[in-house]
């Protein structure tokens, strides 16, 4: 584990719900030398799970941290993440021909908007090289040959693991991915998509929506499982539109709302502001 600044650390809690716990683990954290600069927190009532993030300076040492709390304080269902408060997570960025997302991340990750570093950008096809040329970023066309999805992946994982990928963001990569896959990258991998009232799904979802006059366009960011499209949601947005758009209108609005929306959710997951709880997302707002 890296060391933060300041020796200062992001404390991740999820333990069942009961009296004193804020107490409790601020006591013990001041016995540790600590300083509690921010805390928030959330009880999950349907389940009685109690969920906190704190932002933490001075623990003497975070090693065993873990173990010394669970000793102390016999909390129930107890969960705990620990992370350096400035470790940049390293990421990879799939993308198939696509580009808004791609650049707007980029642009983003360049302008310190990101605390993260984008090591490479992977694709099964070679459109978008130029794009990550333009940046100075790797990129790395890895297709799908006779289509043999399952040896495409093994390459792609190769190239995660060589590379110590934290954090795999899907900026309009249109391939289904198989389960295994989905499955060894579970709350490490985020994904984009439009959202409509109703669905549109298939070729030209904005044409479809547009042909029965939707008044509302939107998009969701995700974990992916292996339900398309279906899994743990970190943020959505929406905008109202009117009969007044063009196709062409609503896809260019629909991008925006895709950047604006993936780099919100891939920022959440770089700072350590979610927490899975089975189907659910918490996103802790500090």
């Amino acid at each position: 584990m890296a060391k933060s600044k300041n020796n200062q650390i992001i404390l991740r809690i999820l333990c069942s719900d009961a009296p004193g716990i804020i107490a409790k683990i601020t006591t013990l954290l001041l016995g540790e030398g600590g300083n509690v600069l921010d805390l928030e927190q959330h009880v999950e009532e349907e389940s009685n799970l109690f969920a906190m993030r704190l932002h933490v300076e001075g623990i003497k040492n975070a090693r065993g941290l873990e173990k010394r709390i669970l000793k102390n304080l016999h909390f129930k269902n107890f969960q705990m993440w620990i992370d350096p408060q400035n470790y940049r997570k390293r990421v990879a960025v799939m993308v198939t021909k696509e580009d808004t997302c791609l650049i707007d991340l980029l642009q983003k990750q360049r302008m310190g908007e990101l605390p993260c570093d984008i090591v490479m950008v992977i694709s099964n096809r070679d459109e978008l090289r130029h794009v990550a040329e333009m940046f100075s970023m790797p990129f790395f066309y890895v297709p799908i040959k006779n289509e043999d999805s399952q040896g495409q992946e093994k390459k792609v994982e190769k190239l995660l693991k060589d590379k110590q990928i934290d954090l795999v963001v899907l900026a309009r990569y249109m391939r289904i991915l198989s389960g295994d896959f989905v499955r060894r990258l579970q709350g490490k991998m985020i994904n984009i998509h439009h959202s409509f009232l109703p669905a549109f799904k298939g070729a030209n979802p904005y044409r479809q929506a547009w042909e029965r006059g939707v008044k509302m366009i939107g998009a969701t960011a995700h974990y992916v499982t292996e339900d398309l499209d279906e899994g743990p949601i970190i943020h959505q947005d929406t905008l109202q539109v009117t009969h007044h758009y063009s196709v062409k209108e609503l896809m260019r609005s629909g991008g925006d709302l895709e950047r604006r929306v993936l780099s919100h959710a891939v920022r959440a997951h770089l700072e350590n502001r979610l927490m899975l709880i089975g189907k659910r997302t918490i996103v802790f707002h500090f």
